[in-house]
């Protein structure tokens, strides 16, 4: 089955608010009674949400950690449902979660990042919804691997899922950054642009790890196209037994969704429709200039890799690398480019020079 393939009926999730954008909100984790339902109370009150969540089960990397109520936590969504009328999500990670919370009448589930990353368990979680007409929310993976999120999705559909959503939450990087989770948003769009169909959520709380950025995420992914968020909102933050730092109040997130701006999906006025086609046309051109000064490129490349077989001298050598690296980062400041352009155009050009020399 190819992401094109997926048999996806994406009607009626997204159930946005009037000149609003659509959203899921609660707290990181159900952490009691009265939580559950003084934030439920709170943001339905405020009529931004359409979805209320609430973690049940929190995976965690060391034993002793907060690992969540458990069953009895679901008794508490019931409740908030009951009385609210909001519909509840909670993220599940095996067979025992997800008879649970069909017992008790969950409407919403999420797969987490560490679950999506191990095919057993998707396809057990899978198996265990055979014949359940649910809606399905599947997070990306923890590191930049769009195959496992794209085969955690194509699992659940096997298994007749068609009411299936995405969330982005960023991924996990080794560098130091601003957020808890990089963004990298064109993965996202990659996954997008595979799968038209599907819903995309995107989940600022978790990108940015800080309550100080989820307002920028939450424009960002708007502005790029993705169909909602999904943000953690606690009645007390600083009470919170899990990610404390990136939770907000229900009036927080208030004045947040209030302040979003959605934008148009395309222009609407001849004039400036006009004008684009004509900016259009010469990027065409020059990009047509750029493939031949390419190709022109490579073609010197094959000449360098005969040169170098001829003389039984390596493929790889670091030292030009590095003056290229260095060299065109100089030439790129000169054109006041952004660094990091330059330097992945010239390591993705330097490794299909590789590529040619090695097959010469």
């Amino acid at each position: 089955m190819s992401p094109a393939e997926l048999h996806i009926e994406a009607t009626g999730l997204l159930k946005q608010k009037e000149q609003k954008a659509f959203l899921i909100a609660g707290p990181c984790s159900a952490e009691s009674r009265s939580q559950v339902l003084e934030t439920g109370r709170a943001i339905a009150k405020s009529g931004d949400a359409s979805i209320f969540r609430a973690g049940v089960w929190k995976p965690r990397t060391r034993p002793g950690s907060f690992e969540g109520i458990g069953e009895i936590a679901l008794s508490w969504l019931q409740e908030m449902k009951a009385e609210t009328g909001m519909p509840v999500a909670t993220e599940v990670a095996n067979a025992y979660h997800v008879e649970a919370c069909l017992k008790h009448g969950i409407d919403y589930l999420w797969i987490g990042a560490r679950t999506t990353v191990n095919p057993f368990y998707v396809q057990e979680i899978a198996e265990a919804l055979r014949g359940v007409d649910i809606p399905v929310m599947v997070k990306n993976p923890l590191h930049p691997d769009i195959g496992l999120w794209i085969g955690a999705l194509e699992r659940f559909n096997q298994c007749g899922i068609k009411q299936l959503m995405a969330i982005h939450r960023g991924f996990y990087s080794y560098e130091a950054a601003p957020y808890r989770n990089e963004p990298k948003w064109d993965l996202a769009i990659k996954l997008k642009r595979w799968m038209p169909e599907l819903p995309i959520i995107c989940d600022p709380s978790h990108i940015a790890g800080t309550t100080e950025l989820i307002s920028e995420v939450s424009q960002t992914a708007l502005d790029l196209g993705m169909d909602g968020l999904m943000i953690e909102t606690h009645q007390n933050p600083s009470l919170a037994l899990s990610d404390a730092k990136q939770q907000i109040t229900p009036a927080a997130i208030s004045a947040l969704m209030n302040n979003l701006v959605l934008r148009k999906s395309d222009f609407d006025d001849t004039v400036h429709l006009e004008k684009l086609r004509i900016i259009r046309k010469h990027i065409d051109g020059l990009d047509e200039k750029l493939l031949s000064l390419l190709a022109d490129r490579l073609a010197l490349v094959s000449e360098i890799g005969a040169i170098k077989k001829e003389n039984n001298v390596m493929i790889f050598q670091l030292k030009r690398f590095f003056e290229i690296l260095k060299t065109r980062k100089g030439m790129g400041d000169d054109l006041d480019l952004p660094k990091d352009l330059v330097h992945e155009l010239f390591e993705l050009i330097h490794k299909h020079s590789i590529n040619i020399q090695n097959k010469i």
